[in-house]
């Protein structure tokens, strides 16, 4: 079965590199511009995990998580951000985030930590 993940961040740069990283690891991966967006395509489709950026131009990341989490509470959200502040990513991670990668991140430790996320805590959550 093909996992599915999304990438909601507003820089296409960092978009598409994700994209080609994560098709190469096997997923089949959506994008999203905007919170709107994000939200739409998690009605959408059966994902299995969402990398998000914290700052996205039509909505608050942690109004992301929280309403992403109304949808499917099970979801693993990965927050990304260039702001390192404490006390955003520990509301990141109240409101549900996963975990919290502070941009530049190292690609191979996001990868690492996208198949824990969508592999180990998808069979802990089916048993």
């Amino acid at each position: 079965m093909v996992k599915e993940l999304l990438i909601v961040d507003d820089h296409q740069g960092i978009r598409l590199l994700l994209k080609e990283v994560f098709n190469k690891e096997g997923y089949l991966v959506h994008l999203a511009t905007s919170g709107a967006e994000a939200i739409r395509l998690v009605e959408k489709y059966n994902l299995h995990c969402v990398l998000l950026d914290m700052k996205i131009p039509d909505m608050n990341g942690l109004e992301i998580i929280k309403r992403i989490k109304n949808i499917n509470c099970d979801l693993p959200i990965i927050m990304m951000s260039a702001f390192s502040e404490q006390t955003l990513i520990e509301k990141a991670l109240e409101q549900g985030a996963s975990c919290f990668f502070t941009k530049p991140f190292n690609i191979h430790d996001l990868i690492t930590t996208v198949k824990n996320k969508v592999y180990i805590d998808k069979n802990q959550n089916e048993q």
